[in-house]
């Protein structure tokens, strides 16, 4: 049977393709663990975990964005200061759907998002608490700029913070006992190098640019019934303040713009026996995005995920118990 608490462990993309993209976003997506207690250590075995979202902001003209994040994760039979070592990749691929007024044509495109691998190192607390700590990293596979939209000239990236290698870790806290899943999940994003130059003669006078690091925080609280799970999420981002370090620059715009989201909802899941599947929809309660017309652009998310086992290995049985033998 798949347990409710799989841990995901990995990754994902940005999704800071909004109607103004004036600040950063974590290249990791907030919600991508919603619904997971990462903080449980998985039984050994190797997993498949794959996550679908898809996005639209009220705003006129707003993208629609979308994006998969199918990921393999191996709870490996080591462990290291009596963590659980687990071994995690993952593949993600966003996708935009523009809605230009007219008469401007709409495009829909789509990156593959840099390879993610990390590692996670689970605890056993006792009493069902479990405590994990990941660390890992986007890598830059193309080494590319992630696309321009501004033709034949080039200019501004689409995805700055793809256009880098991004570095991971996160911290998380599950309680498991009794059908629940209570789990808080911090993610951090920063970036050490700087992205390369912007293409064409725009981006040349923008010159290489630092992206803000950001923190992500997942929360979920659900409790299974029989096969079924119900309950409550809520998760956000929020960009870390700037420094000299972080200069998210725009043409002929401010040097940097902090910014942030936070949306709550509800999940369902129900397991199937050789997977288990979950559905959960969010409503962004608070944001600092903006729509054209200089109105919060609020934003609501739709996820699938499933969840199956590849491969465990099964308990040892305990040992026959040793006849009791008495003298008379």
């Amino acid at each position: 049977m798949v347990k409710h608490w799989l841990a995901a462990g990995a990754a994902a993309l940005s999704l800071g393709v909004t109607a103004t993209a004036s600040y950063a976003q974590t290249t990791t997506v907030p919600g991508e663990q919603v619904g997971l207690a990462v903080g449980a250590p998985l039984p050994e075995g190797v997993y498949a975990i794959d996550t679908f979202s898809w996005r639209r902001a009220d705003g006129p003209n707003s993208p629609n964005v979308g994006v998969n994040i199918p990921v393999l994760v191996w709870s490996t039979p080591w462990k290291v200061f009596d963590s659980r070592i687990e071994l995690v990749t993952a593949a993600p691929t966003l996708f935009v759907g523009t809605r230009n007024p007219a008469p401007i044509p709409n495009r829909d495109i789509s990156w593959n998002v840099g390879t993610f691998v990390g590692s996670i190192f689970a605890w056993d607390l006792g009493n069902n608490v479990g405590f994990s700590y990941l660390f890992g990293a986007y890598l830059n596979d193309l080494n590319g700029d992630r696309g321009s939209l501004v033709g034949a000239g080039g200019g501004p990236f689409v995805l700055p913070q793809l256009a880098s290698t991004t570095y991971r870790q996160g911290f998380a806290l599950s309680y498991t006992g009794d059908g629940w899943n209570l789990t808080a999940n911090l993610t951090h994003n920063f970036y050490l190098d700087p992205v390369g130059r912007f293409n064409g003669p725009v981006g040349s006078a923008i010159g290489s640019v630092f992206i803000a690091d950001g923190l992500n925080l997942d929360l979920t609280a659900t409790k299974k019934f029989g096969k079924f799970e119900i309950g409550a999420i809520g998760y956000g981002t929020v960009d870390l303040p700037a420094s000299t370090r972080d200069l998210l620059r725009t043409v002929n715009g401010p040097a940097y713009t902090k910014g942030g989201r936070f949306a709550v909802g509800g999940l369902l899941g129900y397991d199937f026996g050789p997977f288990t599947a979950q559905v959960y929809v969010a409503r962004d309660v608070a944001t600092t995005a903006l729509d054209a017309n200089g109105r919060k652009n609020y934003q609501t998310d739709g996820w699938f995920r499933l969840v199956a086992p590849l491969y465990t290995v099964a308990a040892a049985a305990p040992p026959p118990s040793a006849p009791i033998i008495r003298k008379y």
